[in-house]
């Protein structure tokens, strides 16, 4: 008998909001997710309403606010919330949920993380994580589940209505599986070393490959983090600046964040 997938995603819900995945129930509000992303006018929604925000954070005018910069910060939030919850159940729950696209509603919101709840009835068993061998198929599963399954088809989407570059859209992707990483090795203490092998072993597959390398600065410490080889655009927004693992981040100053965050407390 195949695992109940809900007690593993409730357990890597823990590590923070793009993890949180709600058993679809009907109710008002919900919006097919496969709807979404093949309308172009919802898509172009969804991006208008980020520039307006994302204008009144900077106090400027939201036509100040780069359409397609807007529209990879969107594209990044959602690719977070697509591959974020398969990730943790695999590291903490040692199941891999089986959804797919059609299995997904959203609801809008004014801010933060999208809100996703699934109909979703099985999952794969993955077991321990904690040799390479264990990781191998795993890693093959959350790639054809997860990135090509769920990003893929999303980054189709927003290339197609934002001409945004599959650089920057795949980049985004490696970016949101390291951040999920990073909240599970920061939550889990105990479970950051598989968090962090399992999406180094997932990046180097399909289309994430070659999108950045996945390092570990302290080799007493599980912590990795991701220099990608592109940029999500963001320093084109006016006051926005440049992420963490941007590709246009200085060495030395990367190197400082990386020591910032490995001396905050575990756990």
């Amino acid at each position: 008998m195949r695992p109940d997938p809900w007690e593993a995603l409730t357990a890597a819900a823990a590590a923070g909001p793009y993890f949180a995945l709600e058993p679809r129930a009907g109710g008002p509000g919900w919006r097919s997710l496969t709807g979404l992303l093949s309308d172009p006018d919802q898509l172009h929604e969804q991006v208008d309403h980020a520039r307006r925000v994302l204008a009144r954070t900077a106090g400027i005018a939201p036509a100040a606010v780069e359409q397609r910069a807007a529209a990879s910060i969107v594209f990044l939030g959602l690719a977070s919330r697509l591959v974020s919850p398969s990730l943790g159940a695999a590291v903490v729950g040692g199941v891999v949920p089986d959804l797919a696209l059609a299995d997904l509603w959203w609801r809008p919101v004014a801010g933060g993380p999208l809100p996703l709840a699934a109909r979703l009835a099985s999952g794969t068993a993955v077991g321990d994580l904690g040799s390479r061998q264990r990781r191998a198929a795993p890693a093959r599963l959350l790639s054809e589940v997860c990135v090509q399954g769920l990003a893929a088809p999303a980054a189709a989407a927003f290339g197609a209505a934002f001409r945004l570059s599959p650089q920057v859209l795949w980049g985004n992707v490696a970016s949101a599986l390291a951040g999920a990483a990073g909240l599970l090795a920061e939550t889990f203490p105990q479970r950051a070393e598989a968090a962090g092998q399992l999406t180094a072993e997932i990046l180097g597959q399909g289309p994430l490959r070659g999108t950045g390398d996945l390092v570990q600065p302290d080799a007493g410490r599980p912590r990795r983090f991701l220099v990608r080889r592109s940029c999500c655009l963001f320093y084109r927004i006016p006051g926005g600046g440049t992420c963490g693992d941007c590709v246009l981040v200085p060495e030395e100053i990367r190197h400082r964040q990386w020591q910032s965050v490995l001396a905050r407390p575990a756990g």
